[in-house]
């Protein structure tokens, strides 16, 4: 029981850095991009350019046309910050689930771990996004790999409601402010539906 409650404290303290790199990404970090990427058109050959709000940025804002043009320009959907998240770990924290398929659906690497070692499917069952559980299993994450605790995705939501609500609660009131919103009635309801999706 120990050891549960240091991996919940844990994979609260990794969310937290999450929401504080992008805050911060948005004010320093650039993309890098293929200068020459092209795409053909049926007239002319046109430079696809990512745009100048960095992919952390629009991910965590929930900018879809945004994040859908960092993809189509080739940006790397893989990269990590300094926390080591990815986006797709950023959009699976704060809920953006249209941001979450769309990086899905382009090939984004569903098993990268972020700095705790949890994958999108570790972070996705803890927040009960049964949408984006689906979406991540259908596409074929590897629902045996564990975090940096020994813990799966499985095991991120088997403990009682009553005794992870606390964490519930500070990542709540720490990440709220950045719109993060967690219903605790829904999370645990949840969290046994979750749990069977990932058996």
């Amino acid at each position: 029981m120990k050891t549960l409650k240091i991996n919940l404290t844990n994979s609260v303290t990794v969310t937290l850095l999450i929401a504080a790199l992008c805050i911060n990404v948005s004010c320093k970090e650039k993309n890098e991009k293929p200068e020459k990427e092209q795409v053909e058109t049926s007239v002319s050959k046109t430079e696809l350019k990512a745009p100048a709000e960095d992919i952390f940025t629009a991910t965590f804002l929930g900018n879809l046309k945004t994040v859908e043009q960092h993809i189509n320009a080739g940006t790397d959907l893989n990269m990590k910050d300094q926390y080591g998240s990815t986006p797709l770990i950023a959009a699976v924290t704060f809920g953006k689930t249209d941001v979450a398929k769309a990086l899905i659906n382009a090939g984004a690497n569903l098993n990268l771990k972020g700095g705790d070692g949890s994958t999108a499917l570790h972070t996705s069952a803890f927040f009960c996004r049964t949408e984006i559980v689906e979406a991540l299993i259908n596409a074929g994450a590897d629902k045996s790999l564990k975090n940096n605790y020994g813990s799966t995705a499985l095991e991120a939501v088997l403990a009682p409601f009553e005794n992870v609500k606390p964490i519930y609660e500070q990542i709540n009131k720490d990440l709220g402010p950045m719109g993060l919103k967690l219903d605790y009635e829904h999370l645990e309801k949840t969290r046994p539906l979750v749990a069977n999706l990932l058996k």
